[in-house]
C-alpha cells in the first residue's frame, strides 16, 4: 500500500484545520500536527489512525514503542474533541516492563506536548487485561481470585508429573506400548531406564507442549482426541496427548488452581455473554496492540472482540479476518514484526498469524510498513539485510526445488528490508558513524582464542572513556554464558570495566527448586524420581560429570550401594554415588534447620545464591515453626516452588539494568530482544548452534527417530492452520525441524539489529560439542549465514595473522 493513499486525507485535513486556527495558542489541532511532523513516514501512518483495522509492519530499530505511544496520544486527544462522554484506548504490549515504558512515553506526550490529563487510555500485558476483565465479571468468569493459584506450568512441575502417574495407571496398554517401542528384547535393565525416560522426560515433555499448544488455541481435551483419531500411527501420539491434557485439567481443577492460558479462557467466558460483552466494548474506543507477533490464537481473539464496536460477536470461533474489511467495525492496531517472533518453539506464539493480518490488511490498504531504522549505523543495516535475503534464498533453494512461490508464509523471514533514515530526521545521530568498520567477522582458533581476540576490543573499546559506551556479548545458551563470564572476569576487572552476567542472576530463581530436588531425595533415597531429579541437579551444577541418568535412577540401591558382586562402577557413576552418599548422612548428623544452608555450599552457590538461599531458609523455618519435621520442610519448600511466589517482583528497570554505560553485559540471544547497545559481541556462532541439530536425545530412541512433543506440536499446528490433513509422524517432524531452524535463524537477525555502532562475530574453528563440557574441543562448522557474509562483505574480515604480530 502507498503512503499516498493511507495519509493524504488525514494529512490534509489536519492541514486546513492549521490554517483556520491562527491564534496565539496554538490549538489541539496544531499540536496533533505537531507531534506527527516529528515523526518518519511510518509512525505517522500510525499516528494518522482513526478507525477500523491496521496492521503495521516494522523492522528492528524502527521506533515501535514510540510510534505507538505518539498515535496512542493523538488517538486519546481526538476523543476529546468527539464526545464528551469518553471511551478508553487500550494499549497491549507482551511484558510488564514493556507495558511501564510506553505507559511513561503516552503520559509524556500528554502532559508535555499536548497539554491534556494524563488518562483516557490504559497499558497492559496481555494476561493483565484478561484477569481484569475475569475480575470484573467474576460470577460468569468462573475465577474468585482470593481462591485461586496461578501457577506456571513446566516440564518439571508436580501437576504435571501428577498427571502422567495417573495417565499410566489408567492406561496401561498405551503406556505398555510406548515402552516397547519399535523394539525390546524384555530385559529387565532396559525395562527400568525406559520406564524412567518416559515418566521423567517423554511424557512430561509431551504433557507440557500440548497443554501450552491446545490449551492456548481454545482446543478441549475432547477436541484433540477427535483429532486423534485422523491420525494413524502407532502410539496414538494425539491420544496420549489429550488423555495427559484432559488429567491435567482435572487435577487444577480440583485444587482451585489456574494458569496463564486459564486467564484468557476466563476473559472469554466473560466476552460469550452480550450483556458483559457491550459493557466492555463501550468502554473501549480502539485496542492498540504491540509485538502482535507474539500473539497466541486466543490472545488476539480476546483483543478482536474487545476492539469489535458492533457486529456479530455471537460466535467466539467466527474467522477474524472475516471482519477485516474496508467497512469493518475493528478498531484495531497491531504492530509488529514476523522477522523478530523467537517464541514460536517453546510457547503457542506463532508468526503465521500476524502475517495473515498483515495480508489482509494489505488487500484493502491498511497495511502500514515501518521499514526505516535509525538505530544501527549503515553497514550493520547491510548485513542485517543481506542475511535476510540469503537465508530466505537458501530456503527456497532447499524447499521448493528453487521454484521460488508466491505463498511463502513458511520462509523464515516475511520480505522486508530495513532502509536507514532520511536526512533530517527527528532522531538524533540516527544510522550514527561506524566505530572501526562497523562490522566485524573473525575466524578464531578455538573458544579460548575467541576469548582473547574479544577481550582484547573490549579494552580497546572502552579505553578512552569507560561510563562512554555501552557493549553486551550475546550468546545462544545460558552456559556459553556462564563459561564466558568466568573467563572474562580477570579481565574486566583488570581494566575497571564492569561484568555483568545476566545469566547468574537468572539462575538464582532456581535456587528453591534445586535445593527441593536435592531434600526429596534424602527424604526417599530409593525413588528413582528423586534420585534422577537429584542428579539432574548436581550436573546442572557442574559437580558431577553428564552420563545417563536414566540408567543411575532405574536402579538405586545398585548405584547408592552397590553389593560385592556387583559389576565396578565407572568412576563418573563412583564420584555421582559418594556425592548422593555425602547428602544421606547429612541428613543424619545434621539438624533440621542447617540443611537447606548445607545443601546450597554443596552446589557450590555463588554469594548471590547463598543469600537466596539464606532467606529461603529462613521462610521455610518461619513457616515450620512449631511443626519441624522433614515433612513439613518439603510441604513448605513444594509450596514456594509450585506457586513460584519466592522471587520479589522486579522494582529496577530491567532494561537500564542490562544496558547501562560502561557495562559489559553478558545475555542470551533471546533475552536482548527489545534492547540496543554500542557494541554488539556475537561470538561461537556456529552451525550445531544454529540453526541447530534437530536430533532425538539418545535415552528415547528407543521409541523412534523422532520426539512424541515436536510430533504432536507440529500436528496441532497444521489443524490449527487449516491444513487439509494431519500430518503423519516423518512429516510432522520435518515440520517441526523447519519450524525451529526459522526460528533459530530469526534469533541470529535479532542478535545483529542489536548493535548500533560495531557488530562484532565470529565462529571460532574448534569448538565444543556441548558445552557442558567446554574443555571437549573439536572441528565445529560454522553458522552457514558467517561464512556468506565474510564472502559479501571482504573487508569486514579480521586478518588474525596481521593482528597477532
Amino acid at each position: 500500500m502507498s503512503d499516498s493513499k493511507f495519509t493524504i486525507p488525514v494529512v490534509q485535513e489536519l492541514l486546513d484545520s492549521e490554517l483556520s486556527e491562527r491564534s496565539p495558542v496554538p490549538s489541539l489541532q496544531e499540536k496533533i500536527l505537531a507531534i506527527r511532523n516529528s515523526l518518519r513516514p511510518g509512525q505517522q501512518q500510525m499516528a494518522d489512525w482513526q478507525s477500523g483495522p491496521l496492521a503495521i509492519s516494522a523492522v528492528p530499530g524502527a521506533g515501535k514503542s514510540t510510534g505507538m505511544a505518539a498515535a496512542a496520544a493523538i488517538a486519546i486527544a481526538r476523543q476529546y474533541e468527539r464526545s464528551s462522554f469518553r471511551r478508553q484506548l487500550v494499549v497491549v504490549t507482551f511484558t510488564r516492563s514493556a507495558a511501564a515504558n510506553i505507559k511513561a512515553k503516552i503520559r509524556k506526550f500528554l502532559r508535555d506536548d499536548l497539554r491534556l490529563p494524563q488518562t483516557g487510555f490504559f497499558v497492559y500485558t496481555l494476561h493483565g487485561l484478561a484477569l481484569n476483565i475475569a475480575n470484573r465479571h467474576s460470577d460468569l468468569s468462573g475465577l474468585q481470585l482470593e481462591n485461586v493459584t496461578l501457577i506456571t506450568p513446566t516440564q518439571s512441575h508436580r501437576f504435571i508429573r501428577t498427571a502422567v502417574e495417573q495417565w499410566i495407571v489408567n492406561n496401561p496398554d498405551r503406556y505398555l506400548r510406548l515402552l516397547e517401542g519399535h523394539q525390546f528384547d524384555g530385559e529387565e535393565t532396559e525395562r527400568l531406564r525406559r520406564q524412567s525416560v518416559l515418566r521423567t522426560e517423554v511424557l512430561p515433555e509431551l504433557a507440557n507442549t500440548v497443554i501450552h499448544e491446545a490449551k492456548s488455541s481454545g482446543i478441549s481435551p475432547e477436541l484433540l482426541r477427535e483429532w486423534s483419531k485422523q491420525t494413524t500411527d502407532e502410539y496414538g501420539i494425539l491420544s496420549v496427548a489429550a488423555g495427559l491434557y484432559e488429567q491435567y485439567q482435572n487435577l487444577m481443577r480440583s485444587r482451585d488452581f489456574i494458569d496463564y492460558d486459564d486467564m484468557i479462557l476466563a476473559a472469554l467466558r466473560v466476552l460469550e455473554n452480550d450483556s458483559a460483552r457491550r459493557v466492555e466494548q463501550n468502554q473501549v474506543f480502539a485496542v492498540f496492540e504491540d509485538e502482535a507477533q507474539d500473539s497466541s490464537p486466543l490472545q488476539t481473539q480476546l483483543l478482536e472482540i474487545l476492539a469489535s464496536n458492533g457486529g456479530d460477536n455471537s460466535s467466539l470461533l467466527t474467522d477474524a479476518m472475516n471482519r477485516v474489511s474496508p467497512n469493518s467495525a475493528l478498531n484495531l492496531v497491531r504492530v509488529g514484526d514476523p522477522n523478530q517472533a523467537i517464541n514460536s518453539t517453546f510457547t503457542p506464539a506463532d508468526p503465521i498469524y500476524f502475517r495473515q493480518f498483515c495480508e489482509e490488511c494489505d488487500r484493502i490498504e491498511r497495511l502500514a510498513t515501518m521499514d526505516q531504522a535509525g538505530r544501527s549505523t549503515r553497514i550493520i543495516i547491510e548485513a542485517a539485510n543481506f542475511a535476510l535475503k540469503w537465508i530466505n534464498n537458501q530456503w527456497l533453494a532447499t524447499t521448493n526445488n528453487k521454484q521460488q512461490t508466491p505463498n511463502n508464509r513458511q520462509v523464515p523471514f516475511r520480505l522486508q528490508t530495513i532502509r536507514p533514515v532520511e536526512a533530517g530526521d527527528p532522531q538524533t545521530n540516527a544510522n550514527p558513524v561506524a566505530v572501526g568498520r562497523g562490522l566485524e567477522l573473525y575466524t578464531p582458533d578455538d573458544i579460548h582464542h575467541t576469548v582473547k581476540l574479544l577481550s582484547q576490543r573490549v579494552i580497546e573499546l572502552f579505553g578512552e572513556d569507560p561510563t562512554k559506551n555501552s557493549a553486551a556479548v550475546l550468546v545462544r545458551e545460558n552456559r556459553q554464558g556462564r563459561w564466558l563470564a568466568e573467563a572474562l572476569a580477570p579481565v574486566c576487572k583488570e581494566h575497571n570495566i564492569t561484568l555483568y552476567d545476566v545469566g547468574e542472576r537468572d539462575r538464582r530463581s532456581h535456587v528453591p527448586q534445586e535445593i527441593l530436588a536435592l531434600l526429596q531425595f534424602c527424604d526417599r533415597p530409593h525413588s528413582p524420581d528423586y534420585l534422577k531429579a537429584a542428579l539432574e541437579a548436581l550436573v546442572q551444577r557442574q559437580l558431577i560429570p553428564t552420563q545417563d541418568l536414566n540408567a543411575l535412577a532405574s536402579l538405586p540401591e545398585e548405584f547408592l550401594y552397590p553389593g560385592p558382586l556387583a559389576a565396578p562402577q565407572p568412576e563418573t557413576v563412583q564420584k555421582a554415588a559418594r556425592l548422593c552418599r555425602s547428602l544421606l548422612r547429612a541428613r543424619l548428623e545434621l539438624p533440621l534447620y542447617q540443611l537447606i544452608s548445607f545443601l546450597a555450599l554443596t552446589l557450590n552457590y555463588d554469594q548471590a545464591e547463598l543469600a537466596t538461599a539464606d532467606k529461603l531458609a529462613e521462610r521455610v523455618n518461619q513457616q515450620i515453626a512449631g511443626n519441624s519435621s522433614m515433612g513439613g520442610m518439603l510441604s513448605a519448600l513444594s509450596e514456594i516452588v509450585s506457586s513460584e511466589r519466592f522471587e520479589p517482583v522486579e522494582t529496577e528497570d530491567s532494561e537500564e539494568r542490562y544496558t547501562r554505560r560502561g557495562q559489559l553485559t553478558i545475555i542470551t540471544m533471546h533475552k536482548a530482544k527489545g534492547l540496543d547497545w554500542d557494541y554488539v559481541f556475537l561470538p561461537f556462532l556456529h552451525e550445531n548452534l544454529i540453526p541447530g541439530r534437530f536430533w532425538v536425545p539418545p535415552q528415547s530412541q528407543f521409541l523412534g527417530d523422532f520426539t512424541l512433543s515436536e510430533v504432536a506440536r507440529a500436528q496441532i499446528r497444521a489443524t490449527l492452520h487449516e491444513e487439509s490433513v494431519i500430518p503423519d509422524v516423518s512429516q510432522a517432524w520435518e515440520v517441526a525441524k523447519n519450524l525451529k531452524t526459522s526460528e533459530e535463524y530469526r534469533l541470529l537477525y535479532v542478535a545483529m539489529t542489536r548493535a548500533k555502532l560495531l557488530l562484532w562475530m565470529s565462529a571460532a574453528q574448534k569448538a565444543p560439542f556441548t558445552w557442558s563440557k567446554p574443555d571437549n574441543l573439536q572441528e565445529q562448522a560454522p553458522c552457514p549465514v558467517f561464512p556468506a557474509l565474510k564472502r559479501q562483505f571482504p573487508e569486514c574480515v579480521m586478518n588474525l595473522a596481521a593482528m597477532s604480530k
